[in-house]
């Protein structure tokens, strides 16, 4: 199956296993602003845990390291 020019295209099977952090805290906010005409003053925790889940995620830094194939190319390019 093709695509087609112009066209966003997602292949799902990748994205099937993505983790998805903080989409409890995002689907109850929104629920409580469907619930409530879009009136964010009464859905104040929601919203609080929903900020809270999003810094926790931003602050986990992974630990930077260089992949296998960069490496043997430094290593390579100082054989030569």
């Amino acid at each position: 199956m093709g695509r087609k020019a112009g066209q966003l295209y997602l292949n799902p099977k990748r994205f099937a296993s993505m983790n998805k952090p903080c989409m409890k805290e995002m689907i109850s906010l929104l629920n409580c602003l469907s619930l409530n005409h879009l009136n964010d003053e009464k859905c104040a925790r929601q919203k609080e845990l929903l900020t809270t889940c999003m810094e926790a995620q931003t602050s986990s830094q992974k630990k930077a390291f260089g992949s296998i194939n960069y490496h043997l190319q430094r290593l390579n390019k100082g054989r030569k």
